[in-house]
């Protein structure tokens, strides 16, 4: 059996190309029973999920990688994070009715951003370009395309219960025959949903690819974690500065925080902003919901 939250890398023998193929059903439950999301949006947020997933695959680098869809429609943000321990987390925003909308009119003339904030890199590199396509896989195929000049087919599907993806990308020269390429990439298009949610990763392959040879690499877990603490709240505050974090007390009692992955709340109180403030972050509490 396919195990549950798995990506399979794989290279072929004999024609210019690799990919991975990768299936997530705990960790997107994880994310669903965060966020309550419409139906169409549910769609594209698990295809995003798995899309981070398989891009990471083929990186060589300790951070993470971030996956933006910022919208100037219903849909205004879209955003996935996986790091390169392959811990994915998701969230949205939206404004009014997405049902009945297609991508295109859910996303009006937005933006793609990516995001590979490396360990010990002080800037962090980043992509942005037109919202091009009109799905998920065409925005990130047309990306890939354009800006890092790297052929790729991208088949993503996404269900309630799991979400899956198929990357195969083109190899340099040396690799095979061109010509191998472009069977491997009209093979990978037969790919079915149903085939990609429900068969396991060594099955999809041979039903796609028996005609080559294909060499299975590492396999690895994927699962749900988000990078939110305490301390990294209190440094927002502080960057809000003294004066208008004391407005916030005043006013309300409180500065409540609520992490927009993962639904955390934090709770700071008068004496947490003093000793935010005064440098003694030790003696702040430790509230979280």
């Amino acid at each position: 059996m396919y195990m549950s939250d798995q990506l399979q890398r794989f290279i072929f023998d004999n024609a210019p190309s690799r990919g991975a193929i990768v299936k997530l059903e705990e960790s997107w439950q994880e994310v669903l029973k965060r966020h309550e999301y419409p139906a169409v949006l549910k769609t594209i947020l698990g295809e995003l999920l798995a899309a981070s997933a398989l891009f990471c695959a083929n990186l060589k680098f300790e951070g993470s990688l971030i996956l933006q869809i910022q919208g100037v429609g219903q849909l205004k943000l879209a955003v996935v994070e996986c790091t390169s321990d392959l811990v994915v987390r998701a969230t949205a925003k939206w404004d009014g009715e997405l049902a009945g909308l297609s991508f295109s009119e859910m996303v009006g003339n937005g933006q793609f951003v990516i995001t590979i904030d490396q360990i010990g890199v002080a800037q962090p590199y980043q992509g942005i370009v037109a919202l091009e396509g009109n799905t998920v896989a065409e925005v990130l195929e047309n990306y890939m395309k354009q800006s890092e000049q790297l052929d790729t087919r991208l088949m993503l599907a996404s269900s309630e219960t799991s979400v899956g993806g198929l990357l195969v990308q083109k190899l340099p020269q040396g690799h095979g025959e061109p010509e191998d390429w472009e069977t491997v990439g009209h093979l990978a298009r037969t790919l079915k949903a149903d085939e990609l949610l429900n068969l396991d990763a060594q099955e999809v392959l041979y039903r796609l690819f028996n005609e080559y040879t294909v060499k299975l690499l590492t396999e690895s877990a994927v699962e749900f974690g988000c990078r939110c603490s305490r301390d990294k709240v209190g440094n927002m505050i502080k960057m809000m500065g003294q004066e208008e974090a004391v407005d916030v007390l005043q006013e309300q009692g409180s500065i409540e925080i609520s992490c927009e992955f993962c639904r955390t709340r934090y709770v700071f109180d008068t004496s947490d902003v003093v000793a935010l403030f005064s440098g003694d972050e030790g003696a702040a509490g430790a509230t979280a919901h």
